[in-house]
Order: structure tokens, then sequence, then C-alpha cells
């Protein structure tokens, strides 16, 4: 009895310590991050009951701003407790698979693993919940039931992931090698939510606009990568994201050699698989790494749990200087967000200056506003449309679609990859009236200031400048 309530008490510190971990995030609570304003932002579209592709440009796939009608699209608290309540789910899931691989042992350490390293690396990577992070739930769901050969089911939330990330692609292929005797079930499970969510698509109206969004605009942006040297970007930037993940890493490697050679190839064709994800269009960016992370977490949780038992005070020695690398580097932070939050002050951090830009901006035209008023926003901002509520008065609510230069490069360049379509988008943005538009991009890069485009400067001289920030203008309609 004694022995069981041990094992017990063990568990719920260990559940505790997860909770704590993810809880972090909390410290955020007055932040937005790149892309998650993005999917908050048609999630408030959605609540107005506008169609994605349709009637408003979006070009991720439909769950990602489905996600976030749990919390009807509003920031701050709701969604930093969705976000904590999703890294548990992960981890619950990941605790599961580990478990189902070898023990409990692998399961808690996997858990862990896993709440520690989407907490403690870079912010803009692991903080907002966009098409790579909200993609873990669905990505370790498929492999648990792949590993229990659940071949329907795995196949079901390949195709769920499918429809949050194109990239869940990798994870059916790595279920499909895994369970090559039921493949049939396997496509059966991926198309029904595939289907379903096709099916709605054609009924909206919405299909040409999935395709020319999600599919002609990604294509293009991942065949055109900004990178001049793509090869070594991919060896710097894994180097990097390794470098922070030695723990993961030399985990990984001691657990692999150890594994029985029956496990051995599914786990490394999973790795393989979740990396090529990562290098597509070459651009190794950090959020991407969240696809490789679950397959190096469970081959490393194997590994702890070996390590420790057969060389504990080594082991436990190792284990912790590694993990000390991530938490010193990126913990601080945290501590300095929560006093800036007690104390009612900005943060003094360079990486959030445009959102606090943004939230500036939409105090200025929360003060005018009227009910109906409608936004557009010059430049990529959606957390104006997430911090004003506010929705676009056209298909286009950024200028993405509209100067064909994608946001990863217009605060510096302005070669568009999608010129022809963009100017067609032009002349319909014109016949638009919304009541205030934003320019948050002409200051920061006057080559694609919106003035510079002649079909839009008669459509611009039916606004005035009614209030500035740092780094925007605020126009409103003349009546």
């Amino acid at each position: 009895m004694e022995a069981r309530a041990s094992h017990l008490y063990r568990r719920w510190t260990l559940a505790c310590l997860v909770l704590a971990l993810a809880s972090l995030r909390l410290c955020h609570i007055h932040l937005l991050w790149a892309d998650e304003d993005y999917h908050l932002a048609a999630a408030i579209h959605l609540l107005h009951g506008r169609i994605p592709y349709r009637d408003f440009w979006y070009d991720k796939p439909p769950l990602s701003a489905v996600y976030y009608l749990l919390i009807a699209g509003y920031s701050g608290w709701p969604l930093r407790l969705l976000d904590a309540a999703y890294i548990c789910t992960a981890c619950w899931l990941i605790f599961r698979l580990a478990q189902a691989f070898w023990t409990e042992a692998e399961g808690w350490t996997a858990a862990l693993l896993l709440a520690f390293f989407t907490t403690f690396y870079l912010p803009s990577a692991i903080i907002p919940f966009a098409a790579d992070a909200l993609m873990l739930v669905p990505h370790l769901a498929a492999m648990y039931c792949a590993r229990k050969r659940l071949a329907f089911w795995a196949g079901v939330y390949a195709g769920i992931a499918f429809l949050v990330n194109t990239k869940a692609v990798f994870i059916l292929a790595t279920c499909a090698v895994w369970m090559l005797p039921h493949l049939i079930f396997l496509l059966a499970g991926f198309a029904l939510p595939v289907a379903a969510a096709l099916l709605c698509a054609l009924i909206a109206g919405a299909w040409p606009g999935y395709c020319e969004q999600v599919w002609r605009w990604g294509l293009i942006y991942a065949e055109q990568s900004p990178v001049t040297r793509p090869f070594l970007n991919g060896l710097v930037r894994t180097a990097d994201w390794l470098g922070f993940h030695a723990a993961l890493a030399a985990g990984a490697v001691f657990g692999f050699l150890r594994v029985p050679r029956s496990d051995r190839w599914k786990l490394l064709l999973w790795v393989v698989f979740s990396f090529a994800a990562v290098a597509i269009g070459w651009r190794f960016a950090p959020h991407y790494f969240l696809q490789v992370l679950p397959a190096l977490i469970v081959i490393a949780s194997r590994g702890v749990v070996l390590a420790l038992d057969g060389h504990r005070r080594l082991a436990a020695a190792a284990l912790a200087l590694l993990l000390l690398v991530p938490l010193i580097r990126f913990g601080p932070r945290y501590a300095s967000l929560a006093i800036d939050n007690l104390l009612h002050r900005d943060p003094r951090w360079v990486d959030v200056v445009m959102d606090l830009d943004s939230q500036r901006v939409s105090e200025k035209i929360r003060a005018l506003k009227h009910p109906g008023d409608t936004l557009f926003v010059w430049g990529y901002r959606p957390d104006i449309y997430v911090y004003t509520r506010m929705i676009s008065a056209s298909r286009f609510w950024d200028s993405q679609p509209l100067t064909g230069v994608p946001a990863d490069r217009h605060l510096h360049a302005n070669n568009p990859i999608y010129s022809g379509p963009a100017a067609i988008n032009r002349q319909e943005l014109i016949r638009s009236r919304p009541t205030f538009l934003v320019d948050g991009l002409g200051l920061l890069n006057p080559k694609l200031a919106p003035n510079l485009y002649p079909e839009l400067r008669p459509w611009l001289a039916q606004y005035k400048l009614v209030d500035r920030t740092d780094l925007s203008l605020i126009y409103r309609r003349i009546e």
C-alpha cells in the first residue's frame, strides 16, 4: 500500500511539473506573436459569417482558423489558457506513445521533455500556435494509433493534421510504411476528414479560392525562397536547433543504438520523414523543427531512461548540464515578462516592437470606430484585427496578395513572386470601402508604400490621415 501511495505521489508530482511548464506561456498574455494573430483574425471573420477562401484571403488549411473559434478569436487569458491546455494534451499523447513503445518511465520522460522544449526555446517558434505547433496533437495521435496498429484511426488523425498543415503528408507517409499491410484502412481514414472538408468547400463555393490561396500561393512561396545559400542555411540552422536541444540529440543517439532492430528502422524513418518536412523550401525556420521534435523526444526518452538506469550519477549530471543551456538562455525572459505584467508596463524587447505598435494603433481605432465599421491593413499586421475585433471590407485584409511580396521579406525587399494575380487583386481592392485604412508597411519599407501603385492612388484619396504611431499611419474614409 505504501509503495502504491508513493507511486501515485510521484505521478502527481510529474503531472504538476508538466502543467507548470505549460502554464509559463501565460506570461505572454499581453502579447501576440506572428501567425497566431493571423489565425485569430481569421476566426473573427468566421464569427461574422465570412467563409475562408471565398470571402477572405486565407493561405493556410482551414482547421488553423477553426481551432481559434474555441475562444471566439480572443487574445489574452483565453488564448494562453487554450495554449497551455493544448500543450498538456500533446504531453499526454506523447506519454502514451512512449509508453506504448517501452514503459511508463519513458512515457513520463517524453512528457517532461516535450513540456520543457515547448517552453524553453525561441518564443516566436513555440509560443504561437500556428500550423506547425497546431499539428503536434494530431501528429502524435496518428503515430500512437500507428504504433497500436489502429490503421483507420491513424489515417483519420493524419487527415486532421493535413487540414491544419499540408506537411502532414509526411506523417501519412510514415504511418503508411509502418503499416503497409493495412494501407487501405489507413488511406480510408485519411480520406474521411479530407473528403468532408472538400465537400464543405464545394458547397460553400470556397474550393477555387482554396486551390489558389493554399496551393498556388503556397507552392510559389516554397519554390521562391529568399535564402541565397540554402544548403549552408540548412546546416547552420539545424546546428543551432540541435545546440539548444542537445539533451534530446544525446538521448536520441544513446537510445537509438539500444532499441530493438524491429523498432529502430521505424523510428529512424519517422525522424527522416519529419526532417524532410522541415527542409521543404530550404528556409529551416525555427518553428518548422516542431515536426521533428516528437520523433526525437520519443527516442530520447528511451535513451534517458537507459542512461539513468545504467549510469545514474553521470547521466543525471550530463542531462542537467545540457538542459541548463536552453533554461539559462530562455528562462529569464519569462520572469521579465511576468514582472512587466505585474507592473503594467510594456516589455523592453525588440521582438515585440511591432506587436506593441499594433496595440497602440488598435487603441486609437477603438476610440474612433462605430459599430459596423470595417478595416483594411496594408502590410502584414493581423494583430490589429484581433485587438480591434474588426473585419475587412473585402476579401483582402493584408497586402501580401496585393503586392505579391510575402511577409517574410516585405520589410526589406519589394520583388514580387505573384505579380500578375496581385495586379488583378488590387483592382478588386479599390472597389471596397473600408472605414479605416492602416498603412503598417510604408514607414518600414517605403518601396512598398501603397501610394506607389498608380491604380490605388484615387482610392487612397478617399481617406484622410487621422492619427499615427511610430510604425503606422491611420486613415479614415472621408464621408
